[in-house]
């Protein structure tokens, strides 16, 4: 089956409104409760896990082996450390991300009594009274402080406001999506991710035909932290494909256009077999692609791998300029990636043997061993000798 045409429309649609929804790891309920209604609406029946993770299954010719596509929710974020006699407050980060890209921003602090406005600030703020000093303190999250929008000058104040240590501050995304088709925004990563999953699936039920196997659409909520699809992922998934960022700076490979293709990460390569799958793909159905090695980064796929999954695993990205800090992407490798995704989803399996968590050595494949064969003769490359 040939890749599917994807709702572009439908993609930047849900992704505006994704963004949208404060979701930083553990404050994810209302996030859930929307992506669980588009689901629904999409004609899937999704589950929910105790704490808020979804899957959704997608029933193909065959149960099995069944396979998954796999975003998260969460998103970083900052919780409350102390309440400090200034009337303001410390905080600590969500997630893996530097004090460097907090500064300036502006935030909603989510208290029991209700939902405040702040903006994140250095300790030494005003440029009238320190001069010099803004620029020389260092950088870290010792270093600032949230400035909450509301009548706070002392401890006393917070508490009478309902403020509490350990309340979750969600960080503004700041979105732009440009008619160039960038889109500037915080918290792309994985967010845009989720907006590829829903719109692949959009277009295999529109399409009327049934994936070869079964196939889970999955949302993990902690990824952010290193739990991802630990807990979430079916038990008979044979194959899963992470879809999340990919790092576009220098030193990398990846590009903010067409689908970046992961080998390996901090955890190690991913599975040969699913990746190079992805790669045929991306080659047969003329899919601008790319492939990269990430040093600094984890994934939903190696949550599941240290969980004690015996799933292949591999991942396929958009690629991001300034991950984790002030994020851009370009549609065109998100509707890159949309396509890719419905291609490998409705392709027939090619290790048929994995139907089976066990069995003989029958059907196991092989990776490629044998000598290369030249293009060229090496006369028509190296001068002749004298």
């Amino acid at each position: 089956m040939p890749r599917l045409d994807v709702d572009i429309d439908y993609l930047s649609e849900q992704l505006r409104g994704l963004l949208k929804i404060p979701s930083p790891t553990g404050f994810t309920d209302s996030i859930t409760h929307a992506v669980v209604d588009e689901l629904v609406r999409l004609g899937v029946e999704p589950e929910v896990t105790r704490r808020g993770a979804i899957r959704a299954k997608l029933k193909g010719r065959a149960k099995d082996p069944s396979r998954a596509l796999i975003a998260h929710l969460d998103t970083l974020g900052a919780q409350v450390k102390l309440l400090k006699p200034n009337g303001r407050l410390e905080i600590v980060p969500i997630g893996n991300w530097s004090a460097r890209f907090a500064e300036g921003a502006r935030v909603t602090i989510f208290t029991e009594q209700g939902a405040y406005r702040g903006s994140i600030l250095p300790l030494k703020a005003s440029g009238h009274t320190f001069a010099d000093e803004v620029d020389d303190q260092p950088t870290g999250w010792q270093y600032v402080e949230v400035r909450v929008d509301a009548l706070v000058r002392d401890v006393a104040d917070l508490q009478r406001l309902g403020f509490h240590v350990g309340d979750v501050v969600a960080i503004d995304t700041q979105s732009e999506f440009l008619e160039n088709g960038f889109i500037v925004s915080r918290h792309l990563d994985d967010k845009a991710g989720v907006a590829i999953l829903l719109t692949t699936l959009k277009a295999i039920v529109e399409s009327g035909k049934k994936p070869p196997v079964d196939t889970w659409f999955v949302l993990s909520i902690a990824e952010e932290v290193g739990v991802g699809a630990a807990a979430v992922l079916p038990h008979d998934v044979a194959a899963m494909v992470t879809i999340d960022n990919g790092t576009t700076a220098p030193g990398q490979a990846s590009d903010e256009f067409g689908v970046t293709i992961a080998m390996a990460d901090q955890t190690g390569p991913f599975d040969y077999h699913l990746t190079h799958e992805l790669i045929r793909l991306a080659r047969e159905y003329d899919i601008r692609h790319q492939r990269d090695v990430f040093r600094y980064y984890r994934s939903d796929s190696a949550s599941a791998i240290e969980a004690g999954a015996d799933v292949r695993t591999a991942l396929a990205t958009f690629g991001v300029d300034a991950s984790h800090g002030y994020e851009r992407i370009h549609m065109h490798a998100l509707r890159s990636l949309a396509e890719l995704m419905t291609a490998w989803a409705t392709s027939e399996v090619e290790i048929k043997r994995d139907a089976k968590p066990l069995g003989s050595i029958e059907g196991f494949p092989h990776q490629p061993t044998a000598p290369a064969e030249p293009d060229i003769e090496p006369s028509e490359t190296l001068p002749a000798r004298e």
